[in-house]
């Protein structure tokens, strides 16, 4: 479904996001339900998350918006893509980013950077998250496209 005509028709119950992401995934069109990490630096809790049954789900990593090191590659991306996630959305960085643009799932960030994270095991799963002018709450549904990316708390039909 497009965002644009998912605003049309629910606009009231949306949470659309500041527009501040770059596509970096094949898939343009992408959406499913939440699930979260808060991480700075340390890209553990996505290495786990992504290792498991994504079922269409949709992984939002709260790097904090750090520009200095990407939270998810192409060996990452490629894990969430096997194990059936439908997108991944970055408040940070990226990387591999070449890589990506050929892998059947959405990705969204902030911006690219070659620097990988460093290894602490620290950050958290499944709890709310802020950025971009939206709270993203595991369970709840994300839909993004070309055009942005929303965020409803059922899904929309």
């Amino acid at each position: 479904m497009k965002t644009t005509d998912l605003c049309d028709q629910f606009g009231d119950e949306l949470q659309i996001c500041e527009p501040i992401f770059r596509d970096y995934g094949a898939r343009r069109t992408f959406g499913g339900r939440i699930a979260t990490i808060q991480c700075f630096e340390d890209n553990s809790r996505v290495r786990e998350l992504v290792a498991e049954q994504g079922e269409g789900r949709v992984l939002v990593i709260d790097a904090g918006g750090s520009m200095r090191r990407a939270v998810l590659g192409d060996m990452l991306a490629q894990r969430a893509v096997d194990n059936g996630w439908s997108g991944v959305i970055v408040y940070g960085c990226v990387r591999d980013v070449a890589a990506l643009a050929g892998m059947q799932i959405g990705v969204k960030a902030l911006g690219a950077c070659p620097v990988k994270t460093e290894k602490r095991n620290e950050g958290r799963r499944d709890l709310p998250v802020r950025f971009a002018g939206v709270v993203f709450r595991p369970g709840e549904w994300l839909y993004a496209d070309e055009d942005g990316v929303i965020v409803a708390e059922r899904a929309l039909e």
